[in-house]
């Protein structure tokens, strides 16, 4: 039996005793040393997001690694990992092979996870992105850690299109780039773009707008609150294409090795995106309560255990 932090969805996390299973040949055991505070475990905790089961409570880890199993070569016995897979809220938990990337050492910016996602915001859309020419337009609808994140992933690509970031979150960060091929706006104006990438909750302009070119390209990373109504008849009459980035795809590995890699080299400046750390014994409480009410100077959060050399 293990310690972990779960939720009923009914306003809180609290802490279980939760009885671990047995690594399989193609998994590893880690130890919790940061674990995120995401977005989506906030939502599942108010009950804005369906209840996941138990073993997938928490999946922005970094840890140690404490067993192997038997087909595993990738890393050895005291290595350090981020984790893509859960339960990271647990002190202990199983990683399957493919969910989890060796990192240098245990720091906060190594907790690959969210910012994995956002390269896979370009990556699971690669081959529709090599189609287009270098003069293609594209709008991110969204402003805030991922939107920097998918931005910065085109350009290390080399990808050259002309890009407009919409959103009014980070201006900071954004006014501060110097790309003369990008543009900054507070609010949609009657642009039309080739490839449209909408990590915006709130906003369904891609269904009902004027946003989207006759065969563009709708990179749809964000669900939707409220629920989106529609006969999807704007994208049906204009020929786009869809694609639904998750880190559920196969291909996600390869977007945390890239994570791993251009952070450790600075092309990926992650800037403060941590912004605090919590104790797991005495503080734990707080990271969700303030991942909540986001106090003054808040990015995002993470839990740390005290772990002993």
């Amino acid at each position: 039996m293990v310690r972990m932090l779960s939720t009923q969805g009914q306003g809180a996390f609290e802490e279980i005793q939760w009885d671990k299973p047995d690594i399989a040949t193609d998994e590893i055991e880690v130890q919790a040393v940061f674990t995120g505070v995401c977005r989506s475990d906030v939502d599942m905790m108010l009950g804005d997001f369906p209840l996941l089961p138990l073993h997938m409570h928490g999946h922005e880890g970094l840890g140690r690694v404490t067993k192997i199993g038997s087909d595993i070569t990738e890393v050895t016995v005291g290595d350090y990992v981020a984790t893509r897979g859960e339960p990271a809220y647990a002190d202990f938990y199983n990683v399957r092979r493919n969910e989890f990337f060796p990192v240098p050492d245990a720091d906060p910016k190594y907790i690959l996870e969210p910012v994995a996602c956002g390269i896979n915001v370009v990556y699971q859309a690669i081959d529709m992105l090599n189609g287009y020419p270098g003069t293609a337009n594209l709008c991110i609808l969204g402003s805030g850690f991922l939107a920097w994140v998918a931005y910065r992933t085109l350009r290390i690509q080399g990808y050259a299109f002309d890009i407009t970031v919409v959103g009014n979150s980070n201006m900071q960060r954004w006014k501060s780039v110097d790309d003369r091929s990008l543009k900054i706006l507070s609010a949609l104006d009657n642009t039309t773009y080739d490839i449209v990438i909408d990590l915006k909750s709130d906003s369904t302009a891609v269904f009902d707008g004027d946003v989207l070119k006759n065969n563009a390209t709708l990179i749809l990373a964000a669900e939707k609150h409220p629920a989106v109504t529609t006969t999807f008849g704007n994208l049906l009459w204009k020929a786009c294409t869809i694609i639904m980035p998750s880190p559920r795809t196969m291909g996600f590995i390869e977007c945390m090795k890239m994570a791993c890699l251009w952070i450790k080299t600075d092309q990926l400046d992650i800037g403060d995106l941590w912004t605090t750390g919590y104790n797991r014994d005495t503080e734990w409480e707080r990271a969700f309560s303030d991942a909540v009410n986001r106090p003054a100077n808040y990015s995002r959060g993470y839990i740390a255990w005290n772990i002993s050399n």
